[in-house]
């Protein structure tokens, strides 16, 4: 289903079962070898805590999270808010941890990226130089399992000819050939090369409540990254009535660049490499009551 949907969107695409690759080492360095094992989805809180007005006392903690998805333990990927609690400014959060067990305290190989205050560029730090929390705010989107070896889908797809983003390209064939079963992936993919648009928040949050996608789009900083990017996918094929943020992906680098994946923009030279799973459970946490559909993308 996926190599002929993105044959479609890539000049050329493979798709195939393979043994997923040792996670631990290069260019990822995730602290489990793999994401094979019970492989699940939780969405947390939403984009409607932080728009049109910022709910900043929304907080989560991955170690709990990992309890409230039934899988303590869990090794979890994908996108999210950082705590602004912890970090005095708002940023992105690029999750990766190995949350807490019985037996073993977390590992938090998480990244986070802001808005460097001396140049206004990137600046991407792994979070434990700085922080010995798990803590996340407003959002997440998580892709979660018990991060073992196993067999994954490798996905190859290089040169983009059509208007679709890697991830969207995705979703919306999963959401074509699936109609209204939802089918939920995640994992990791790397843009090996290229260019990427990408996002960061600003380290304020707006006094002005962003009311359009316009407005988010104005008061976000976007920024053109150079692969290697290595990326988190969380994708849902489609939404069954949770509100869900049906595609979310954050990415970081060895070379100090990283936050939320809208798009590649070198197309013809363009390469991507993914292994993904599908996941088998969904979880939606904290669900906003009042909702909407601006700043999603």
């Amino acid at each position: 289903v996926l190599q002929k949907g993105l044959k479609e969107n890539f000049a050329d695409a493979q798709v195939s079962v393979v043994d997923c690759p040792d996670l631990t080492q290069e260019p990822f360095n995730f602290p489990a070898k793999g994401i094979c094992g019970k492989p699940r989805i939780a969405d947390v809180g939403g984009v409607p805590y932080l728009i049109p007005v910022v709910q900043k006392e929304k907080v989560y903690d991955l170690n709990t999270v990992a309890k409230d998805i039934e899988l303590p333990g869990a090794f979890i990927l994908g996108a999210g808010a950082a705590s602004s609690k912890i970090l005095g400014v708002n940023a992105e959060l690029i999750p990766i941890v190995q949350t807490k067990s019985e037996k073993k305290p977390a590992v938090n190989g998480s990244y986070v990226a802001q808005i460097n205050p001396a140049d206004k560029g990137c600046l991407l730090e792994k979070y434990s130089s700085k922080y010995t929390d798990c803590e996340f705010g407003l959002l997440a989107n998580l892709y979660a399992s018990e991060g073992q070896p196993g067999k994954v889908i490798e996905v190859k797809a290089n040169g983009r000819t059509g208007e679709l983003n890697f991830v969207s390209c995705l979703r919306q064939i999963l959401e074509k050939h699936y109609g209204e079963k939802p089918v939920g992936m995640g994992g990791t993919f790397i843009i090996q090369k290229g260019k990427a648009k990408i996002h960061i928040m600003p380290p304020e949050f707006s006094d002005c409540p962003l009311n359009t996608n316009e407005d988010v789009n104005n008061w976000l900083k976007f920024f053109e990254m150079k692969a290697p990017l290595i990326c988190q996918p969380v994708i849902v094929s489609r939404d069954p009535g949770f509100d869900l943020r049906v595609e979310h992906t954050h990415c970081f680098s060895h070379h100090g660049e990283g936050g939320h994946y809208h798009q590649d923009t070198s197309p013809d030279g363009v390469q991507y490499l993914g292994y993904l799973l599908p996941a088998e459970l969904l979880f939606r946490i904290d669900r906003p009551q009042e909702t909407h559909l601006v700043g999603r993308d």
